[in-house]
């Protein structure tokens, strides 16, 4: 096909800025999965002294998220202002977010400890408001997808692209945390007897640092999708489609298997980056089991980093190829394998001591010790490709909502983009306030105490067991639901093609002063013919030349696909 032809064919494709910017809103967003879902079980335990209950309140607000994300999703599918449907929701999300921040780790520790009752109070009010503006925000990255570009060899694109925005967001703070952490350690002896998370000073500087780079992240996205927010890009009918009434949305729901779907699989994608890469479970991994947080975290957040680039490279070639579906499949068995062989190691391997010699000191007083060069060799390997594969995968859910979306569009007509983003919005986070819950049971079980542990707590069995379980065995269970959850999914690469030529037809049919009910009866299939590639609608799966084919609305349908 000619670039010309490639150009109309009635394809709605995003520039190259718009598809690196708009995913940048999710970066903005992982700014504050980081400060919130990663440390804020750390600041309620170490500073609020509000112990298990700040862990467990992370879920149990979720129970609020079941009520506030269906509203806010509708509330998205009915808004339609001269600024758009989606960027009224990322100013307004930022804004809330930003001022939460503020008021959780600046003020809530002027509450003195006399009078506790208000810390939980505070803590729990702060926390709310933080989550409605956390929906809105990232209901768009997914709800806006839509309207960006609906070219199958374009969206695979977006999973790269939202990779980077979450490197640039979840990267910096996760790069820059540490550090201020440790301008903030109390060291007696080069030993830390006080951490810097228990610092409330810290908690100040880090939180404003936060709040900038995620408003400038969402500047960007904004300008990133500033054109395509427009009417002729919602849907088929376009900003004359009658509005879906909320009663509707259950029986939408039930009637879309690939989004039941999907929503299993991105729960175990996040489950698993979300329990792997907890804030406390590292800090335990490389501060107490390896010896030495300082040294070892940052290195082995780069080593993973590098590993994912040619994952995100091998992953949107797969999915233009194959499709989201076969490459999601084929990453996430990589990551699993991969994490079998760091599962073995981990349970091979002895105290602090010996596995920091395994892993960085591999040469001994005694001279050089193959055993220990061939363990950290492959403990590297296996940790980085795994590590790559699940990062790459982590996010891919994201742009096969928009599949879904164009699914729910091509089976009923209806363009509801909001209320399928904060379906998976709402898993996401559900899944991802587990992660913080189940990373203080684990521990509580384990040591005996409701105190999350740092790096001053001592080694022992418990504390390598309950690793094990968090950091292998429980992503390696999420990932397993994932593709099982996948294999019954229906929206192929070959299916979305067949999916988005339809729903170009109709639009093509209503833009021409067609009813949407009337396109939506007419148009049920296409098919390209050997010539041009040009479009042809089915009426109703008859071929040219069967009895009702050429009816008037059949003629009609054929002339307007003729002309794309």
């Amino acid at each position: 096909m000619s670039n010309t032809t490639a150009k109309n064919d009635g394809v709605n494709r995003a520039k190259l800025y718009q598809l690196a910017l708009f995913p940048l809103n999710n970066g903005a967003t992982n700014v504050y999965f980081v400060l919130i879902l990663n440390f804020v079980a750390q600041f309620g335990s170490n500073i609020l002294q509000l112990g298990l209950y700040a862990s467990v309140m992370v879920t149990v607000m979720r129970v609020f998220d079941a009520i506030t994300d269906p509203i806010i999703g509708a509330m998205m599918d009915k808004t339609s202002t001269r600024f758009g449907k989606f960027r009224p929701f990322m100013v307004l999300g930022s804004a809330i977010m930003a001022v939460s921040i503020l008021a959780l780790y600046c003020l809530t520790p002027l509450i003195p400890e006399t009078t506790m009752w208000l810390r939980y109070v505070a803590f729990t009010l702060i926390y709310a408001v933080w989550v409605i503006g956390y929906t809105f925000q990232t209901s768009v990255t997914r709800a806006g997808q839509t309207v960006l570009t609906n070219d199958p060899n374009q969206r695979p694109l977006f999973t790269i692209f939202n990779t980077i925005g979450s490197m640039l967001g979840m990267g910096v703070m996760q790069f820059l945390i540490p550090i201020v952490k440790g301008m903030y350690d109390v060291k007696v002896d080069g030993k830390i007897v006080t951490d810097g998370f228990a610092v409330p000073e810290m908690w100040a500087v880090i939180a404003p640092i936060g709040i900038v780079l995620s408003v400038l992240l969402t500047i960007l996205a904004i300008f990133g999708i500033a054109a395509k927010d427009r009417p002729e890009y919602y849907g088929i009918g376009g900003g004359t489609q009658k509005k879906v009434k909320i009663s509707e949305y259950i029986s939408i729901i039930k009637a879309n298997k690939p989004m039941q779907r999907l929503m299993v699989a991105g729960a175990g994608c996040k489950l698993a980056l979300a329990i792997a890469t907890n804030a406390t479970v590292l800090t335990v991994l490389y501060g107490v089991m390896m010896g030495d947080y300082s040294g070892l975290y940052l290195p082995f957040m780069v080593l993973g980093y590098v590993f994912a680039v040619p994952f995100f490279i091998l992953s949107v070639r797969t999915s233009q190829k194959f499709g989201q579906k076969a490459s999601l499949e084929r990453y996430v068995r990589v990551a699993l394998i991969s994490y079998v062989g760091v599962l073995v190691l981990l349970i091979l391997c002895g105290g602090p001591t010996a596995l920091w010699a395994r892993l960085v000191n591999p040469v001994s007083s005694t001279g050089i010790n193959v055993g220990n060069i061939l363990y950290s060799l492959a403990f590297v390997i296996f940790f980085g490709v795994g590590y790559g594969a699940y990062y790459a995968t982590a996010d891919m859910p994201i742009p096969m909502v928009a599949d879904c979306s164009d699914y729910e569009t091509y089976r009923s007509g209806k363009y509801i983009p909001g209320i399928m983003g904060t379906l998976f919005s709402l898993v996401d986070k559900l899944v991802s306030s587990l992660a913080p819950t189940l990373v203080a049971l684990i521990f509580w079980m384990a040591l005996g105490t409701q105190e999350l542990p740092n790096t001053t707590t001592t080694y022992s069995t418990g504390i390598k067991v309950a690793i094990i379980i968090m950091f292998c065995v429980i992503p390696m269970l999420a990932w397993a639901a994932t593709l099982w959850a996948m294999k019954g999914y229906s929206l192929t690469g070959a299916k979305m093609k067949e999916i988005q030529a339809v729903n170009r037809a109709r639009k093509a049919a209503v833009n021409d002063g067609m009813t949407l009910e009337q396109a939506m009866d007419t148009i049920k299939n296409v098919r390209r013919t050997s010539t041009h590639e040009k479009l042809f609608p089915l009426v109703r799966g008859q071929r040219p030349g069967d009895a009702g084919h050429d009816s008037p609305d059949s003629r009609y349908a054929l002339h307007r696909l003729r002309r794309l």
